[in-house]
């Protein structure tokens, strides 16, 4: 006598995701929380800086220009990076603000005081 057992299907549901499934569903866990999460909050970060700059401050561009701005409008930016020399540069293009050489100069300082 043969005895026929009924599924519903709940059993081999509970299977496929405790199985195969549940690695990749892992790794995509590991990999949100370790490459996308903190480049969205870079993204977020380089907003924010792009959308306070004013005139005065001093920026450094992705291509490596240092400056201070003297002029904006919506997507551009008027750079001064000499004397009497002003450039104009997207806003995207900033790669975010220098440091000034007063911030600088009493770190070199203790240096020299050190090596007397």
């Amino acid at each position: 006598m043969d005895i026929a057992f009924a599924n519903d299907g709940a059993a081999g549901l509970g299977q496929f995701f405790s199985g195969p499934l549940m690695p990749i569903i892992l790794m995509f866990g590991i990999m949100w929380f370790l490459l996308i999460r903190p480049q969205q909050k870079k993204q977020k970060e380089h907003k924010a800086l792009l959308e306070n700059l004013k005139k005065g401050d001093k920026i450094i561009t992705s291509g490596g220009l240092h400056g201070s701005i003297t002029g904006l409008s919506d997507s551009t930016l008027t750079v001064e990076i000499a004397d009497r020399v002003r450039v104009k540069i997207n806003r995207a293009y900033v790669a975010g603000l220098a440091q000034t050489n007063i911030e600088q100069q009493p770190a070199a300082k203790n240096k020299d005081k050190d090596k007397k």
